[in-house]
């Protein structure tokens, strides 16, 4: 896939587009309670982005059934809404989502506890955090997309937790999914040059145990082997000539 740079035009296209996001983003974080279904945070999460004139970037793509990928507890990522998926107490809530905005997408996620979680748990939701802002202090123009990869491996293996190495981040432009590919661990090499310009989705996939992953039946749901705990935090990042800056926020949000 082509790095594409983004000019001052879509670059702005592309901040709208995240600040409908992260809105959206907040609406959904209020709703998730114990006792709602999967299927309506994924509703809610559509019926926002559509009263923005957005459309939902995930719905249809490539046959993917719904608007927001709602992902429990050992589910990693991509998890289908289910009328049948109640959540309860306890549980850790992955929502992932992308917005349309005159041809251009942002794309974040958020994990969410619910109700009393276990220390665990919610260790794992703020080192999965924590290390997609480890990533952003190497996003400059210069460094390389090995950088990214080796700040979240580093941060997050020397707190006990392990990355998915099955699926990574990517550029993110007027195409969901755009070059480069932008692992969380280190690969060989150093990879593309990070550049003015670029847009990336940085998005940490951390469990409690083994990085590796399973296929669900239904060809979308992405599960810990193990059965442990997976968390998931992502933001769209435009490269600067100086400092990164997140696209995919709003004013008063907390990211």
């Amino acid at each position: 896939m082509a790095i594409i740079i983004k000019s001052q035009r879509e670059i702005e296209l592309m901040k709208e587009a995240g600040r409908i996001l992260a809105l959206t983003h907040e609406e959904m974080k209020k709703a998730i309670k114990p006792g709602i279904s999967t299927y309506d945070i994924d509703k809610l999460g559509e019926e926002v982005i559509r009263s923005y004139g957005c459309i939902p970037s995930f719905l249809n793509y490539n046959g993917y059934p719904a608007s927001v990928c709602v992902s429990v507890n050992d589910e990693v990522i991509h998890g289908i809404p289910s009328k049948d998926r109640i959540i309860q107490d306890g549980d850790i809530v992955s929502l992932d989502c992308g917005v349309i905005y005159k041809g251009y997408h942002s794309d974040s996620a958020r994990t969410y506890g619910v109700g009393q979680i276990s220390d665990r748990a919610q260790e794992l939701i703020d080192v999965t955090k924590q290390s997609f802002f480890e990533a952003l202090k190497v996003c400059r123009e210069g460094n390389h997309i090995r950088d990214i990869g080796e700040a979240v491996y580093n941060y997050i293996t020397a707190r006990g937790f392990s990355a998915v190495e099955d699926f990574v981040g990517h550029g993110v432009g007027a195409a969901l999914h755009e070059g480069p590919e932008v692992p969380n661990f280190p690969r060989k090499g150093k990879g593309p040059k990070l550049r003015a310009g670029m847009t990336l989705a940085i998005e940490p996939m951390i469990n409690v145990g083994t990085h590796e992953i399973l296929w669900m039946d239904d060809d979308w749901t992405i599960v810990t082997a193990d059965g442990e705990l997976s968390a998931h935090y992502e933001n769209t990042v435009l490269i600067t000539e100086g400092d990164p800056v997140i696209l995919s926020r709003a004013d008063g949000i907390e990211l």
